[in-house]
């Protein structure tokens, strides 16, 4: 029995209230349609529930470790509750630091700022640039794409073997590919690390929005995710995990907050006592609005389940392979084959469109919102699709003749806040596009394939 089969006993959950969906957008082709939002991968609509817990709020406003009165005193207890709230949620263990961020991107930055001296790294060319590129300046080794996840595990031991065992190592890895969605075999990982004596770092940012992450059934030494993939507004991010590393190197940003003492030496300079908390790396006035939308989704997706929202998303995984299987121009991307465990996200290529037309005909005639591009990913599309780098062709012609190598991908994601209909007239679009063509005529402008007006 198939999945949309077993979902039709209303077993599924229906979709978690999200903001933005009775949206309308106009069509090229005259009138109006409820936007289709299908680019979660990039960023989540924010739920509902996360919306109206800031707007309570938001009145009660106040500076945070700081003032005396009352408001700065719950914008303070407000704060540090959600620094609990996120940490029960990632299951840390009690020794354990969770920094609010802006981002994945900044908390892995944070990471490689602290990196011990003579740190090795050890990282697949499969990440997403966020966790590809920070580690610049320590020795940095990159790791081909492996094609199953035991080849994976294979890979990162060779490297690891090959290594000094007397210096510190870190390996960094995603726990969900934000091009095929796939899931990483991530405790296996975390313990050929261990065995060679070298700590992991989790990127989440595409895995705790679908599924649990616990950092201790994992044992991975830290995790880093964002507010924004996780149904929360924008400009919040969280890394946590080993307190050592981050307690023993200076701080991230150099300010208010992260200094417990400051007096002025008798030479004219300035001694700094900086905090071992957390605080060490949050200096300024922290985005206490961010840290509780992260702590209010974590509660939300906590209540409706791990199991049922991945019962639903399987489900609407299984609606886009069935419904476009037939589809012989529709090729789906993967790294471990079309049967691996996998997140809602989902990247293809369609013979003889370019990708940015196909894309942007969706967003204009059928008002749906997808990616295309290379999704900050770029050495792992390039490996998928088997092409070398090269500028994108013009929108009104097709990208790659029947027979050659796309250069650019499209991709569809979804998660908790997704309505079936949506899905469902992603299908029907994709199907029709391929079928009958797209109904404008379409230029490039600023690198963009854009209706022609």
């Amino acid at each position: 029995m198939s999945v949309l089969t077993a979902a039709s006993d209303r077993s599924v959950c229906a979709p978690l209230p999200v903001l933005g969906r009775d949206v309308t957008v106009p069509l090229v082709t005259g009138g109006e349609v409820t936007y289709a939002a299908l680019d979660y991968a990039a960023s989540a609509p924010a739920l509902q529930r996360v919306w109206d817990d800031v707007a309570a709020y938001a009145p009660y406003y106040g500076s945070v470790h700081r003032g005396a009165g009352y408001l700065s005193q719950l914008s303070t207890d407000l704060f540090e509750n959600a620094r609990r709230t996120v940490a029960e949620f990632l299951d840390c263990r009690a020794d354990d630091q969770l920094v609010f961020t802006r981002s994945t991107t900044d908390s892995l930055n944070l990471l490689a700022a602290v990196l011990p001296a003579g740190c090795q790294v050890f990282v697949f060319e499969t990440e997403h640039h966020a966790s590809l590129l920070p580690w610049q300046d320590a020795e940095v080794t990159y790791l081909d794409a492996p094609r199953t996840p035991e080849q994976a595990v294979a890979t990162l031991e060779r490297a690891l073997a090959d290594r000094d065992p007397h210096g510190p190592a870190l390996v960094c890895v995603t726990g969900a590919s934000n091009v095929t969605g796939e899931l990483w075999p991530v405790r296996e990982l975390a313990a050929a690390a261990h065995a060679h004596g070298a700590r992991i770092v989790l990127d989440a940012a595409q895995l705790a929005p679908h599924h649990p992450v616990s950092v201790q059934d994992l044992d991975v030494d830290w995790v880093a995710f964002s507010g924004h993939k996780l149904y929360a507004p924008f400009g919040s991010g969280v890394l946590a995990g080993r307190a050592d590393w981050l307690r023993e190197a200076r701080p991230y940003l150099a300010g208010g907050g992260a200094s417990r003492k400051v007096t002025r030496r008798a030479d004219g300079g300035v001694d700094v006592e900086w905090h071992e908390s957390a605080a060490r790396h949050e200096a300024g006035s922290p985005n206490v609005i961010g840290a509780y939308s992260i702590a209010s989704a974590c509660k939300a997706l906590t209540e409706a389940g791990f199991d049922t929202l991945v019962a639903r998303e399987r489900y609407l995984i299984e609606k886009v392979r069935e419904g476009l299987a037939d589809v012989p121009e529709v090729r789906f991307l993967s790294l471990f084959g079309d049967d691996a465990p996998r997140v809602g996200v989902l990247s293809f290529v369609v013979e003889g469109w370019n990708s940015s037309h196909f894309a942007a005909a969706l967003s204009a005639e059928y008002g749906i919102g997808v990616r295309d591009g290379l999704f900050c990913a770029h050495p792992l599309v390039r490996t998928l699709l088997g092409s070398d780098p090269q500028t994108q062709g013009e929108c009104g012609a097709p990208e790659a003749a029947p027979g050659e190598k796309s250069l650019n991908a499209i991709r569809v994601s979804f998660g908790a806040g997704t309505p079936d209909e949506h899905v469902d007239r992603f299908v029907a679009a994709a199907r029709e596009l391929v079928r009958d063509g797209a109904k404008w005529n379409y230029r490039t402008e600023d690198g963009r394939c854009v209706p022609a007006v």
